[in-house]
């Protein structure tokens, strides 16, 4: 029951976050600031882990074509399919559930044990939209870091098959060119839109509905981190299965 109390607070949250907006010209301040804090601060993280799996996807493809009768442009193929699909829009979002989201959680939990949130109400401010949607909005941008992702996964395992001596950068670059579905892309960039949302509304619900002090504060972050991440896994299986099933 506790499941359902939650899901349903959870929608209801959602549907107050776009009553009474609050006023544009703070609002606007709100976004740029969360744009800095969550998307712009982000990029370092994921361009670094982004390069370097890329580089493991290559050379561990690489390793596992012994039969020479596998054409070596192969390495490039599996490479850009793996980061494509998966690795980027999903497994950069979970990494993103625990940067991101205990973000959101900590500081809207915090706001809440210092009280922060009642004056906002007292105030005759919708609490929920003058925290909350800017989140969404600056999130917006995600596809954005996702896409950098993609590039620098690709570019990483092409200086991990160049320089380790695993390929030549000509079969490599033909495997980024085969069998190419622009689809893929449009596909990539639908789960990382519902996956944004997501990674600004689920540790937002925790970090507003949180009681207690300070270390309920760390317990809400952990437990925004594990549902945000199981969530983004079972949409991950839903929207696989409805876009390319």
């Amino acid at each position: 029951m506790t499941y359902l109390h939650n899901i349903g607070k959870y929608f209801l949250m959602i549907a107050e976050m776009f009553r009474k907006p609050t006023k544009w010209s703070v609002m606007k301040q709100l976004i740029l600031k969360d744009i800095d804090d969550l998307v712009i601060g982000s990029l370092g993280i994921v361009a670094f882990i982004a390069f370097f799996v890329g580089g493991v996807v290559a050379i561990q493809t690489s390793l596992n074509i012994n039969n020479p009768l596998i054409p070596k442009y192969l390495v490039g193929f599996a490479t850009r399919q793996s980061i494509v699909l998966e690795f980027a829009p999903t497994f950069i979002s979970i990494i993103m559930a625990g940067k991101v989201g205990s973000f959101i959680t900590s500081s809207i939990g915090t706001m809440r044990v210092t009280e922060q949130i009642d004056a906002l109400e007292v105030m005759g401010i919708n609490s929920l939209n003058y925290l909350v949607f800017p989140k969404f909005i600056s999130l917006m941008l995600y596809p954005f870091v996702i896409s950098i992702a993609m590039f620098l996964g690709v570019l990483g395992g092409m200086a991990a098959c160049v320089y380790g001596g695993y390929g030549t950068l000509e079969d490599y670059v033909i495997g980024i060119q085969t069998d190419f579905i622009p689809f893929h892309i449009t596909y990539a960039f639908i789960k990382t839109i519902v996956f944004a949302f997501i990674l600004a509304t689920i540790p937002s619900f925790y970090g507003y509905y949180m009681k207690g002090g300070a270390l309920e504060v760390g317990k809400a972050s952990t437990t925004s981190f594990v549902w945000t991440s199981v969530v983004i896994i079972l949409l991950n299986f839903l929207l696989t299965s409805l876009l390319l099933g």
